[in-house]
């Protein structure tokens, strides 16, 4: 199974991104899938989170700003980012709990990591 993460860029303070994320290989379901971040000199930190029924959270500090979505039929994440903010600068990378074969365990596949980078 792999994760391929797109989408990220350099824009400005106020403006917008679309993160993808498209897992592909061979998978029989797809439970919780998850954007994250990591900034210089910090710890990862969730961002987002939907499930399979369209559930989704966010961290504190992009309620209102960011929204998570997916194409179940495309085993795709997306992440609509508006109102961005220099602190939002980090990269950003796409998890998602992948289950190979019914009735087996799933397990968590990460992407390759996408740079989004704000300017004040």
């Amino acid at each position: 199974v792999q994760l391929q993460a797109s989408g990220g860029g350099l824009v400005q303070a106020g403006g917008s991104l679309r993160l993808s994320c498209a897992a592909s290989g061979s998978i029989f379901s797809i439970n919780a899938m998850s954007w994250h971040r990591q900034a210089p000199g910090k710890q990862r930190e969730l961002v987002a989170v939907i499930i399979s029924g369209g559930s989704t959270n966010y961290v504190d500090s992009v309620k209102g700003r960011f929204t998570i979505s997916r194409d179940n039929a495309k085993n795709t994440v997306y992440l609509q980012m508006n109102s961005l903010k220099p602190e939002d600068t980090a990269v950003y990378y796409c998890a998602a709990h992948v289950t190979e074969v019914a009735g087996k365990p799933s397990r968590v596949y990460w992407g390759q990591g996408t740079q989004v980078t704000v300017s004040s």
